[in-house]
């Protein structure tokens, strides 16, 4: 039986039981903050996943090594402006060396600091003014504390991406919230993004790990933006089991609970980072319905929801609906070329891979939407998938084209 969550309007990353967080500027980037912390009052159980690029950052490195040792993570340090990726053996040096300092500022043991960068590749870290400044961070659980960390994440994000539910598990309100980083090199498994998420939740590590593997595999890898992968991606996912209810596991009766607590959690994050796409003006939705398997359903939407052609469609409101059915013929899944349904929103484009007569101002006027739904119907079975991603437009290029400068 599905388990009723409920969202937190105004909840935030420091929501959850025992989490604080701050963020400030140190001087990486020009203007914005560019420095942040999450902080548990105790060492909290982690689960995290990473970027599949065989290129990869030194923060994933010392990260990725730190989680898999301890398997508890007490304080995650991040900073923006600069990735620390293809840096060599000094940037692996300043991750660790980030990880002492916090380490150091709040009286914990290093291998529980968990690091994470994002910004410009190739460029080696302004250590002179990272360091002093972890010293600064001045942590609490206000919203403006979240607010501070969540600012402090961003780079070419045009706005701050969050999102708190809670649920009832044994009788106790637990709950969950997460903040991210997004909007360009979106292509999971995973694309140019961070995700952090918190929970109260008692849950040992080895059953989070297995809930996050599963939530991202259907929310943060059914985004994409341009393509690419970067070299830093990572969502992590710290349990305070401060909420007090019984340890949960796949027997306990609200695992179903908590699985749906992250997954929305998870989704949320993931919507809001594929709606703030470099440039982009809209938020895309693909649902196929009716695939062989779960898999290819998702495979089928992301190769329509990431196709250049599509992308376009979309931002000129054009009902191209030839585009769509190309990129699902493409996507690597066997489909019936003479069964296919689609459609935009409420408006029928094809039955059974046969045109229909539609308006095309009423099919332009709902391509203005912000939001812009395609279904495709493919037949084949009963399993359903989604992905999500936003149009493309001019102003990608001028903000890829400008990046460094």
């Amino acid at each position: 039986m599905k388990q009723e969550i409920e969202k937190i309007e105004h909840g935030t990353i420091v929501t959850p039981k025992g989490f604080h967080a701050a963020g400030l500027y140190s001087g990486v980037k020009r203007k914005r903050k560019d420095l942040g912390v999450i902080y548990c009052e105790k060492p909290a159980n982690a689960a995290a996943v990473y970027t599949l690029n065989k290129i990869v950052a030194a923060p994933i490195t010392v990260t990725k090594a730190t989680v898999n040792q301890s398997k508890q993570i007490q304080a995650v340090i991040v900073n923006s402006g600069n990735a620390n990726a293809c840096t060599g053996a000094q940037g692996e040096k300043d991750a660790y060396a980030m990880q002492a300092a916090t380490a150091k500022k709040f009286g914990i043991d290093k291998g529980n600091v968990a690091v994470a960068s994002t910004g410009i590749i190739g460029l080696q870290m302004p250590m002179d003014n990272i360091i002093p400044h972890i010293e600064k961070l001045d942590i609490g659980q206000t919203a403006e504390h979240a607010d501070a960390f969540e600012e402090s994440i961003l780079t070419t994000d045009t706005f701050q991406k969050s999102t708190c539910y809670k649920a009832i598990i044994n009788g106790k309100t637990v709950t969950m919230a997460g903040a991210a980083k997004g909007s360009g090199m979106i292509e999971p498994n995973m694309g140019t993004m961070l995700g952090f998420i918190t929970t109260d939740a008692v849950i040992a590590p080895e059953w989070l790990d297995i809930a996050l593997k599963e939530a991202v595999n259907n929310t943060f890898n059914c985004i994409t933006v341009d393509g690419d992968t970067s070299t830093n991606d990572m969502v992590i996912v710290l349990a305070s089991e401060l909420a007090e209810h019984d340890t949960l596991t796949k027997d306990h009766p609200d695992w179903d609970a908590f699985v749906q607590l992250l997954r929305q959690v998870s989704e949320d994050l993931a919507k809001q980072i594929a709606r703030d796409g470099e440039g982009a003006t809209k938020l895309i939705e693909v649902e196929v319905k009716n695939a062989e398997t779960t898999d290819d359903a998702k495979m089928i939407a992301k190769s329509i929801v990431g196709s250049s052609l599509v992308k376009t469609m979309v931002f000129g409101t054009d009902a191209n609906w030839g585009r769509v059915i190309a990129a699902a013929g493409y996507s690597g899944i066997d489909i019936n070329p003479n069964t296919i349904d689609m459609a935009v929103g409420p408006i029928t484009l094809l039955e059974n891979s046969e045109p229909v007569n539609f308006s095309e101002e009423e099919a332009t006027a709902y391509l203005e939407n912000d939001t812009v739904k395609i279904i495709v119907d493919v037949k084949l079975g009963d399993q359903d998938g989604k992905a999500w991603g936003c149009d493309l437009t001019y102003d990608y290029v001028k903000i890829n084209a400008s990046y460094r400068t």
